[in-house]
Parts: structure tokens; C-alpha cells; sequence
């Protein structure tokens, strides 16, 4: 049996580390006893990006803010869905995801955080939407991608829960621009959090995804809820 290695730990402002560990030629970001993200298990996350993109269609210039870097699968799909003229806006809370993603998982990252369309924004998500939400129209965003907890709880930190209340999901409305789309990533439905969706005036809907590429494994879940 392969081992698993260590190759390193993350603090989290306001919650428990974060570890990297290999296993293989697999990475895994651990939280606590918890698998929160793998490099094998990148088909939902791929998804994410995808599938957003898809359903805001031929757009020019958009403005896009994705909600936690993790392994970059989602950015990297992001990237290869828009046009040059694209924006994307990676809020990241833990520096040491972007330590890791320069570092031992720089093969992963395939160069993604110094593509000229993304800039990285270290800290919390919540203040880049507030931020958004309360500026002009010019600063708001065609899409949000929130893949920052292993669903709409805070499970990293008791901080993201406010993400997913009634009033951050007002708050994630006014910083998108008509027509704009929020889309959250979950381990797990949660018909509580489709139905806050539906009640803040987003049209919802929500769409079950395998967690391997190749269409096999968990059954993960992407709510698409548009202005």
C-alpha cells in the first residue's frame, strides 16, 4: 500500500490548518480528517467552470470572481471557456493554497496564475462581493463562483456561513451585473440552501455532477442561480 506523505500545512485565519499530503501521484488537501479537495477528484470542479461559462454565453469582457483558488481546476476551465479580454478575480483567504500552487503542485497549476486575465486577490471572498455589491456597475460581475467549503456551511471556517445566509446572498445578487450567475459548488444537496436560492430572487437550478471526469464516483452538486 502507498503511503501518504505530508508535504506541508496551511493556517486558515479562523479555523483549523489545512495539510497537503501526496499520495501517489495524487495530491489531497486535508482538513482535519476530511478530504476537502483531490487532484483525482477534479471532474465537479472542472464543472464549475465550465458549466458557468456556458450558461453566460458569448460575453465581452466578463468579469468573473472566483470564490477559493484550491488546486486551480475550476480557474484553469474559466480560462480555457473565455476570450482575452476576460477578467477573473481569484479571492483566495489561505496563502498558503498559492504557496502550494507555485510550489509542489506548480505542474497542476500549468502556469494559470500568471495568465495576464487573472488576478489574485488574497483574502476573504465576502469583501470582494460586499465590495462589488456596494460600487458601481462597471465593478460588479457577470458570474461568482464560491467553491471555498464542501458545501453552503462553514465547514473550514464558521465565518463562510454568512456566504449562504439570506442577506449574503442579497449582498452576492448586487454585486452581479444583469443576467449575472451565482454558482456554488457542494458535496451535497441541500434543499434549505435551494430554497434561500429561490426566495433572494435568483432563478435556480441545480445540477448533479460525478466527481471524476471520466463520469464515475460521488455524485456532486452545482447550484447555477441567475439574476
Amino acid at each position: 500500500m502507498t503511503p501518504r506523505e505530508l508535504i506541508g500545512v496551511a493556517e486558515v485565519p479562523g479555523g483549523p490548518p489545512l495539510r497537503l499530503v501526496r499520495h501517489g501521484g495524487d495530491f489531497i488537501i486535508m482538513l482535519e480528517r476530511n478530504e476537502l479537495m483531490s487532484s483525482r477528484m477534479r471532474g465537479s470542479e472542472i464543472a464549475l467552470g465550465t458549466m458557468t461559462c456556458a450558461r453566460l454565453g458569448k460575453l465581452s469582457a466578463p468579469r468573473l470572481l472566483i470564490g477559493g483558488y484550491g488546486m486551480g481546476f475550476t480557474l484553469r476551465a474559466v480560462l480555457g471557456a473565455v476570450d482575452a479580454d476576460a477578467e477573473i478575480i481569484v479571492a483566495e483567504l489561505v496563502p498558503g493554497i498559492i504557496e502550494w500552487a507555485r510550489g509542489p503542485m506548480a505542474a497542476l497549476a500549468e502556469g494559470c496564475l500568471d495568465d495576464p486575465r487573472v488576478t489574485i486577490r488574497m483574502g476573504d471572498v465576502g469583501a470582494a462581493i460586499a465590495e462589488a455589491a456596494a460600487g458601481p456597475v462597471n465593478g460588479r460581475y457577470d458570474a461568482i463562483l464560491l467553491d471555498v467549503d464542501n458545501g453552503p456551511d462553514g465547514l473550514t471556517r464558521q465565518e463562510n456561513d454568512g456566504l449562504y445566509t439570506a442577506r449574503g446572498l442579497a449582498r452576492a445578487r448586487a454585486a452581479l451585473r444583469p443576467g449575472g450567475i451565482l454558482a456554488v459548488w457542494s458535496a451535497g444537496t441541500d434543499p434549505a440552501f435551494a430554497k434561500r436560492l429561490a426566495q433572494g430572487g435568483f432563478a435556480v437550478d441545480e445540477v448533479r455532477v460525478r466527481a471524476r471526469e471520466n463520469g464515475k464516483g460521488p455524485q456532486h452538486v452545482i447550484w447555477f442561480a441567475q439574476v
